[in-house]
């Protein structure tokens, strides 16, 4: 797909985006209070840093009886998607502090884990965001072929198995981004089907040193110190126990049996609905009334408001949901939403299983 045949969203006037943030903005005014984070937020990164970095210490030092380090591996794997989800998110899209300083620190946390913050900005925060789970530039539902996660993607017999096999897949979601994923984007100079804009000389460099550090940092010194197999048990564990809590969390989001795939008119290259209420369709919340999950996963259940304003940080969420079931009552739209984490992964289950048999399958497509 060019650059050109990237879809638009229809103008729509009065505009429900601007009812939502106008809403939303008086909330802000009336309680006097910023759309950034808080102590509260700035905390969880303090404690999530720490904890990982002395864990990563402990065991470069202490070197722990296996099954104890094992354990430590695996606790730093739900480390590892707790900093993102609460600190590397927030930070990307601005909304972690005011300072942007502050912020920018926030979003490079994900240097230290080994992940590009420049492929991660175009990925998700330009292309996700504006596109989300439409087929062709939505880069999060372009798994590939051992997944079908679109009604207009192809369908291959051995997808009938996908909702027994996804969770292996998810696995290995951390190692494949930090090993190959970063390095495809790099080397092909696009994200999908949407080319990168040419890297400066500073953007090339950030990209090495964040490989190499993140080489020398989780594979040579501990192999050097453990040898080889132990590191890697280790590191699968790590990686393993990240990829999954990550890969459910976001999918959870969007590919789940009531979420919406838009395709855009053949014609005029535009989508069925306004950007606002294309988010709504294509969004789902879950666990909204689980204090522990919201704060895990730095308000990540609350996807739809995310979605609508991702520069407010998640700690707001749950007061702004109101306002956005409220509007979505008043405009008549449906509000997709699980009352518990298990409802939204038995969603998603159900979701494979209805493309895994090959559901909604466009008329002129052919089946392998």
């Amino acid at each position: 797909m060019s650059i050109k045949l990237i879809p638009k969203f229809p103008v729509v006037r009065p505009s429900l985006h601007t009812e939502l943030k106008n809403r939303v903005k008086v909330y802000f005014e009336t309680n006097d209070i910023k759309q950034t984070g808080n102590r509260q937020l700035y905390f969880k990164a303090i404690l999530f840093f720490s904890l990982f970095v002395l864990i990563y210490l402990h065991l470069l030092i202490f070197q722990p009886v296996w099954y104890l380090a094992l354990i430590e591996c695996a606790v730093m794997g739900g480390l590892v998607a707790a900093i993102g989800f609460n600190v590397m998110h927030d930070g990307s899209h601005g909304s972690f502090s005011e300072k942007k300083w502050q912020n920018k620190i926030a979003s490079y946390s994900m240097s230290m884990l080994g992940a590009s913050h420049i492929m991660w900005n175009v990925k998700h925060n330009m292309i996700h965001h504006s596109f989300t789970n439409v087929d062709g530039v939505d880069d999060d539902i372009e798994i590939g072929v051992m997944m079908r996660f679109a009604p207009t993607q192809p369908h291959l017999k051995f997808h009938r198995f996908q909702h027994i096999y996804f969770g292996f897949l998810y696995s290995l979601m951390y190692v494949f981004w930090v090993f190959y994923s970063d390095y495809q984007k790099y080397f092909s100079g696009k994200i999908g089907n949407v080319p990168l804009k040419k890297f400066s000389s500073k953007e090339h460099i950030m990209f090495w040193a964040v490989k190499v550090f993140h080489l020398v940092a989780y594979v040579i010194i501990p192999i050097l110190i453990f040898g080889f197999l132990p590191w890697l048990i280790g590191f699968l564990t790590l990686g393993f126990i990240a990829g999954f809590i990550l890969s459910i969390v976001f999918q959870l989001a969007h590919t789940v049996e009531d979420t919406e795939f838009p395709v855009a008119d053949i014609d005029t290259n535009r989508l069925p609905d306004e950007f606002a209420k294309h988010q709504i369709k294509t969004t789902a919340n879950f666990a909204m009334d689980n204090k522990i999950i919201s704060w895990l996963v730095g308000g990540l259940n609350f996807q739809i408001e995310h979605h609508l304003f991702p520069k407010i940080s998640h700690i707001h969420y749950p007061e702004i949901s109101k306002i956005v079931k409220e509007v979505c009552e008043e405009y008549d739209i449906e509000y997709i939403e699980y009352p518990t984490m298990g409802r939204a992964i038995l969603a998603h289950i159900r979701f494979l299983k209805e493309m895994g048999r090959g559901d909604r399958l466009p008329e002129d497509m052919v089946t392998a």
